[in-house]
């Protein structure tokens, strides 16, 4: 898909947040967006979000029981459906940021004329999440060598440690990191002046417009009382 439906279903995704959208007309938009995460190739994502989406929806149509006694179990759905509410952008976000390189977004973006004081600090943030990532890996394996624990769960058993030896490290190379990253975008000259070239073909082609019909039609529908 062209960078630029990736970015349309990200702005439909965040207006179900300011639309107060049904629960069923989220649950279709969702099941479209998974859909399309799955045939870009991000199995295993579209599997962990759509286990965690229906986690999260079953959850949310718990009912407390009559009476005080259960009052606190209705924090439990309200929790569901706050974090549930999230997961389309969170899906969108995967689909558009994990199957799209830099220089398809730097494209895209200029096509669509966006001014280059925004342009080149997205393009610093699409590429800071996956250094960040990496030098995250390398302390988990200097952890393991060391036998320190480093597991999914050492933040929760140790978290003293694990803010010691994952999270300071981690913050203090991210201003690193950050920095490297904005020179090496100012050294290929993305801040130069005049007119920008990219050997990126871009083009907005039927299936893209196909997609977009199709991931609008239920908000549409919603809008418009019918859903």
């Amino acid at each position: 898909m062209d960078p630029r439906t990736k970015l349309f279903l990200l702005l439909e995704a965040n207006l179900l947040l300011f639309c107060h959208v049904t629960t069923q007309t989220e649950a279709l938009l969702t099941g479209c967006f998974l859909l399309l995460l799955f045939l870009s190739g991000r199995t295993r994502s579209g599997i962990r979000f759509a286990l965690i989406y229906a986690a999260l929806l079953a959850l949310s149509l718990i009912e407390p029981p009559a009476g005080g006694g259960g009052a606190w179990l209705s924090i439990i759905p309200m929790l569901a459906v706050g974090i549930r509410m999230l997961l389309p952008c969170l899906i969108t976000g995967a689909l558009a940021f994990t199957t799209t390189s830099p220089g398809e977004f730097t494209a895209a973006l200029r096509r669509m004329h966006v001014p280059e004081t925004i342009v080149i600090p997205c393009i610093v943030v699409i590429r800071f999440f996956p250094t960040l990532r990496e030098d995250y890996r390398h302390i988990r394996n200097a952890m393991a060598l060391r036998g320190i624990p480093s597991g999914d769960g050492s933040l929760l058993r140790h978290p003293a440690q694990s803010l010691e030896y994952i999270i300071v490290p981690l913050l203090m190379n991210a201003t690193v990191v950050a920095q490297d990253l904005a020179a090496a975008a100012m050294t290929k000259g993305l801040d130069a002046p005049g007119r920008h070239t990219s050997m990126t073909e871009l083009r907005v082609g039927l299936l893209d417009w196909t997609t977009m019909a199709l991931c609008a039609l239920p908000l549409m529908l919603f809008l418009a009382g019918v859903l």
